[in-house]
This record gives structure tokens, C-alpha cells and sequence, in this order.
């Protein structure tokens, strides 16, 4: 099931039996992110690993990528941008949401560089999304939008 790598030139990506799809950054915060949502009596559709170089574009495919599933029913971005750049996300997800109409429950959770600038473009987009500064809230917002 590493799909996901073949068609967005990502890190890494594997599929699950869940509902809530997880775009991070780094193995270590998807294993994190992933059981932080179980945690919270939620399940994990995916997660799909970004790596530190990722640029707007795979953001945007990533995004298409896991809209496509029919089992997912939100989607959780959880970043920490020790090397990536969270305003290329917060771009990256803009982008994506404007060109899919993304109509799904988003949570959002930036940490690092840049991401004061990335939380303004967000906030400034006009999108349906809820953001988060701490991991345990963002994952029990996402939880209560599939349960």
C-alpha cells in the first residue's frame, strides 16, 4: 500500500482502515499523530509523510490524493517545521482547497518555521478549516468531526 509514493513524490504514505486522513511531516509524527487520534477514539485512514523538502505542489497532490478516498471523512494536518517551511503548507493546502472545493472537516496543526506567517495566510483564506496550536487539541477536534 505505498500508493501514496508512486503518485505524489512524497516520503512516505500508507493506507489504512480508518476515517480521518493524516498529512504530516516525518515518521515519528505520523506514529505520534496516529496514536494520538486512537487516543482520542479515533481512526486513521492514512498517513501520508511529506518529508522535509516538500514544496506547494505536493502538498496540493497529497491533498487530491487522500479527497479521493471515499473512506475519509476528515482530514488532519499536523506539521512541525524544524526543515519545512509551514507557510509552503499553509500555501500548499490553500491552493488545494480552492481547486478541489474541499468540502471535508480540516484540522490544522503548524509548528515551527515560519509559522506565524502560515497561520495568517490561513487565516486570511476564507477556508472552513480549524487550527490548532497544541497536538492534543487539534487531534480531539478531528476526532469529534467523524464521531
Amino acid at each position: 500500500k505505498q500508493w501514496y509514493q508512486r503518485r505524489v513524490a512524497i516520503t512516505a504514505g500508507i493506507a489504512m482502515e480508518g476515517n480521518i486522513a493524516c498529512l504530516v511531516n516525518g515518521a515519528g509524527l505520523a506514529m505520534a499523530t496516529m496514536d494520538i487520534i486512537q487516543l482520542h477514539g479515533g481512526s486513521p485512514a492514512n498517513f501520508l509523510d511529506v518529508g522535509g523538502s516538500v514544496q506547494e505542489s505536493q502538498v496540493e497532490k497529497a491533498f487530491n490524493l487522500l479527497t479521493r478516498d471515499p473512506a475519509v471523512k476528515a482530514i488532519f494536518v499536523n506539521i512541525f517545521g524544524g526543515i519545512v517551511d509551514c507557510k509552503v503548507i499553509a500555501t500548499g493546502i490553500i491552493n488545494a482547497c480552492n481547486k478541489t472545493g474541499l468540502e471535508l472537516p480540516l484540522v490544522v496543526r503548524l509548528k515551527g518555521s515560519n509559522m506565524e506567517a502560515a497561520r495568517k495566510l490561513l487565516g486570511e483564506s476564507g477556508l472552513d478549516m480549524k487550527a490548532y496550536d497544541e497536538f492534543d487539541d487539534a487531534a480531539g477536534a478531528v476526532v469529534k468531526f467523524v464521531n
